[in-house]
């Protein structure tokens, strides 16, 4: 007897990170509602992404591109600086403030002993091997792991790694957001705002 396509789609949803079987039957119960051509759309995307999306080979994104991504290949941006941050989603974040024109690499997580992450699961011998390759010209790192007790981890592994290398190591600021009031932001937040503070 073949499997229900539906319990079958069920399944692999409920895999996703945040989406139970509840919120899994539900979504497929969506779709169905939906005109067939979405659920083809749909497929056809997830096909698409499985084949030719793939990890950029310097610095560790993804892409769709054939051979690097495009901030790797683009020409204009500042090879003397490398911004490591944890995810894809963060490199998004910084791109989107358009104050950083480097280049990036990208770790795909942090060093977390309770998740099980050592340094061995995150992208660092291709930063090494970029380090001590084609992107010798690097002057300066600038650690944007995020200021959790992971991200801070992280950032100090990597700064005890990288500091033989010859390379100066800059660390995020962190601390009170623009338009946020003092007496509404939390201890650890305005402790490291104070610490951090600088000259004006």
């Amino acid at each position: 007897m073949a499997a229900d396509p539906i319990r079958a789609l069920v399944s692999q949803l409920s895999r996703l990170p945040g989406i139970g079987e509840r919120t899994a039957t539900r979504l497929v119960h969506h779709l169905l509602r939906q005109d067939r051509a979405l659920l083809r759309a749909l497929a056809d995307a997830l096909v698409d992404v499985a084949e030719h999306v793939h990890e950029c080979p310097r610095c560790c994104t993804l892409t769709a591109n054939v051979g690097h991504c495009s901030v790797c290949a683009d020409a204009r941006r500042d090879d003397t600086m490398l911004c490591v941050v944890a995810s894809i989603q963060d490199q998004a974040a910084i791109e989107a403030t358009h104050e950083f024109r480097g280049r990036y690499h990208v770790l795909h997580g942090t060093i977390s002993p309770v998740d099980g992450t050592r340094p061995d699961d995150l992208r660092l011998q291709p930063l090494l091997a970029r380090l001590l390759g084609d992107d010798r010209g690097v002057k300066e790192v600038i650690l944007a792991t995020p200021p959790s007790v992971d991200g801070e981890a992280t950032a100090l592994y990597l700064a005890r790694l990288l500091s033989p290398h010859g390379v100066t190591l800059s660390r995020i600021a962190s601390g009170v957001p623009v338009g946020g009031d003092l007496q509404f932001a939390d201890k650890p937040t305005l402790a490291r705002a104070i610490s951090l503070r600088r000259s004006l």
